[in-house]
């Protein structure tokens, strides 16, 4: 954002009208040994002209080297058009305030409204919210919303496969056990890497709120959706899923899961145009069904018609609790991510129905590419028979985070390292290949990983 200096006539103008003699009035609340002093600024180098500095940024830059990434693990490297983040930091879009004023806030609204349509086009549900902080927290969310929408369950319990994201589920339990829910995790088969279906079925008869289904799950693996989802429903829980939102382009949607849907839907927004950018910001989707929709967390934008019969956007559904009081929201976590949305809805937009389903496809052929190069290394294997999407497990014939290492050290980060989360897995590791992998950078990587675990 641009900085816009003042003057020392306009700094002391500005602080005589206020009544105060100095800056440092301003920020008298600050500790004195948190202020900083002529004598730590003497250790600041001095100032370089613009291109000296983008200079010594570079080469800092090129120190972390330029690996060629094949981690995913729920960030994933996919091409973002250059127009997107061009029109996302428009001030018009970047400096954006809260859209409580319908009447100065037109713009952003219709985006967001815009944003919504297409996520329950492409998830193929009733409604969606505008936005939540991140997949993680969304999951959470997900969960305290069936709680409160399930009328038929009077248990605070939730089945949740360990095929889940284990980021996602450490906090989720960190968000909801203190309201006294209970998080039950579910195995899954060491043969297929889906949710053990069998171990499911000894919670039939239950009183469980809802069932959390991941489609593809953490190991790539693509899920029996229909059979899960229409198990909830027999069983009195809503059916919560945790999607891909670009998987959803090509495979079929939560609307359509089992025979009558999944309730709730959410995931991590950032395969829709958000750059990896070193963990984030990234941001959260939420969409559910009509009955849910006044359990549903966050904001919400309607379409209505002026008294000019013009079109026009404001907050729907949204009680003052959401803002100010805050013990009698629906949510806790206030945040939304209006500008990451604005990325997202300018992406879809570009892309398309058919852009989006051919970088999905693109990324599942290089996958499967990526997997058929690596075992072929002697002692190299696929770990699960599922089928997947864009993500594999495979275990290695060597220490996974000493192999994972040496490949970094060549510029290639080869994987997610599965040992602390699944230590039953072995030296395990999860490898990802978007559309933006060549053939060439798939070959280099199965060249160095054969010499490391030759080595």
């Amino acid at each position: 954002m641009p900085f816009i200096p003042h003057t020392e006539e306009e700094v002391q103008a500005m602080l005589a009208d206020i009544g105060a003699s100095s800056i440092d009035d301003l920020f008298d609340e600050i500790p004195e040994g948190l202020i900083v002093t002529e004598d730590d600024l003497k250790s600041i180098p001095q100032g370089l002209p613009e291109m000296d500095v983008a200079r010594l940024m570079q080469s800092r830059a090129r120190k972390d080297g330029h690996g060629v990434c094949f981690i995913g693990a729920g960030a994933y490297d996919h091409h973002i058009p250059a127009a997107v983040w061009q029109i996302t930091t428009r001030g018009e879009f970047y400096s954006a305030y809260t859209p409580y004023q319908a009447e100065a806030s037109q713009g952003t609204l219709q985006l967001l409204y815009e944003y919504q349509s297409m996520m329950t086009a492409l998830m193929d549900m009733d409604v969606s919210n505008a936005s939540l902080y991140d997949g993680a927290t969304g999951v959470a969310e997900a969960i305290l919303m069936a709680i409160r929408g399930n009328r038929k369950s009077k248990s605070k319990r939730v089945l949740m496969p360990r095929t889940v994201h284990p980021a996602y589920r450490k906090v989720v339990k960190t968000i909801v056990k203190n309201q006294q829910i209970e998080v039950v995790e579910v195995p899954f088969d060491m043969a297929t890497g889906q949710t053990d279906m069998a171990a499911l079925q000894a919670y039939a008869g239950e009183d469980y709120a809802a069932l959390v289904i991941p489609q593809p799950n953490f190991f790539g693996v693509l899920e029996d959706v229909a059979g899960m989802t229409d198990f909830a429903h027999a069983n009195g829980m809503l059916a919560i899923g945790v999607v891909n939102p670009l998987a959803m382009s090509v495979i079929t949607p939560p609307g359509q899961w089992g025979e009558t849907g999944a309730d709730i839907v959410v995931g991590e927004g950032q395969p829709l145009g958000a750059p990896l950018s070193s963990g984030g910001p990234y941001f959260g989707f939420m969409c559910c069904t009509q009955a849910l929709v006044r359990q549903m967390p966050g904001r919400i934008i309607g379409k209505t018609t002026d008294l000019d019969g013009k079109d026009g956007y404001a907050l729907t559904l949204q009680a003052r609790e959401q803002h100010i009081r805050r013990s009698k929201a629906t949510s806790n976590i206030c945040t939304n991510q209006g500008l990451l949305v604005t990325a997202a809805t300018i992406h879809m937009s570009l892309l398309g129905a058919e852009g989006l389903a051919r970088a999905a496809a693109s990324s599942h052929h290089n996958t499967n590419s990526l997997v058929e190069q690596l075992t072929a290394i002697n002692g190299v294997e696929q770990a699960f028979s599922g089928a997947a999407f864009h993500e594999r497990v495979l275990r290695l014939p060597a220490e996974a985070e000493a192999t994972l290492q040496l490949l970094a050290n060549q510029d290639v980060l080869g994987g997610f390292n599965l040992k602390d989360d699944y230590p039953e897995l072995g030296d395990a590791i999860l490898v990802c290949a978007t559309e933006q992998r060549t053939e060439d950078e798939i070959a280099e990587y199965a060249s160095k990983l054969a010499k490391v675990v030759g080595a």
